[in-house]
């Protein structure tokens, strides 16, 4: 699957690179991250529109480790799939459109609603389970952020 759901732990919310790094600092990450890659979704090839810096993450769910991998460049409708619980809620506010999103992830993915509602089914039971643990972050190559 290309373009695939994160959701973090609620546990971990408000814990992420972006959120725990000064303003200014995650402002460079992401212009130094834009100069060197180009403007492009790294998912759809999206290359109009505002782009967002997406922290990649994996869980070890037995040490309760959550690991940063790497940052992604993401158009809105990838980013928007991505945090799908978030989409959720701004779909309830009429916000953003919940059915353009779930098009962009089966377009995207070369599937059926029916393949996401599965997909989207399964993601949720995993971050339910995940969320009734603490989670200890570790943020990698990007530790350095925290001895300066």
């Amino acid at each position: 699957m290309k373009l695939t759901i994160e959701l973090v732990p609620k546990t971990a919310w408000n814990k992420s690179l972006a959120q725990t790094l000064p303003r200014s600092v995650w402002t460079d990450i992401r212009t130094n991250y834009i100069e060197q890659k180009g403007k492009k979704c790294e998912i759809c090839s999206q290359t109009n529109g505002i782009f967002n810096l997406h922290e990649i993450w994996s869980y070890d769910d037995i040490k309760h480790i959550q690991k940063l991998d790497r940052l992604i460049l993401l158009c809105t409708m990838c980013h928007h799939v991505k945090h799908i619980g978030l989409t959720q809620v701004l779909a309830n506010q009429g916000i953003i459109d919940l059915e353009d999103i779930i098009r962009h992830f089966c377009k995207v993915n070369n599937c059926t609603k029916k393949d996401f509602q599965l997909y989207e089914r399964e993601t949720f039971d995993t971050w339910r389970q995940r969320s009734l643990l603490p989670w200890k972050q570790e943020f990698g190559m990007y530790e350095q952020y925290f001895r300066e």
